[in-house]
């Protein structure tokens, strides 16, 4: 029983080293706000290259006026990721802690 206790503890403080920080992320998204940087940290690259893209090309085009519909996009996008990045982390967090029970390194 004493070692089933000590492994899962030695498994959450695995987890906890591993997994993402909450503070870099919130970071990143505020600071590089449209850049998409904070997915991509988070480990949604495919998310994270769309977003970029469409805030080049939305900054790309704002002069002709059309630009300003990816990035009032890409702005609700970032603000609705700054309550969904708890979440994020806790699912890493979890792929992490099944990776470690299930014994893979």
């Amino acid at each position: 029983m004493a070692d089933n206790v000590q492994q899962q503890l030695l498994i959450e403080q695995r987890v906890a080293n591993e997994s993402k920080s909450q503070l870099v992320a919130y970071l990143l998204a505020i600071l590089l706000w449209g850049c998409g940087v904070h997915r991509m940290y988070l480990g949604r690259w495919a998310s994270g290259i769309v977003m970029l893209v469409l805030w080049g090309i939305g900054w790309l085009t704002a002069p002709i006026l059309i630009g300003w519909i990816p990035i009032a996009l890409v702005t609700v996008w970032a603000v609705i990721d700054l309550f969904l990045i708890p979440g994020m982390i806790r699912d890493d967090q979890a792929v992490i802690r099944q990776r470690l029970m299930a014994g893979r390194p």
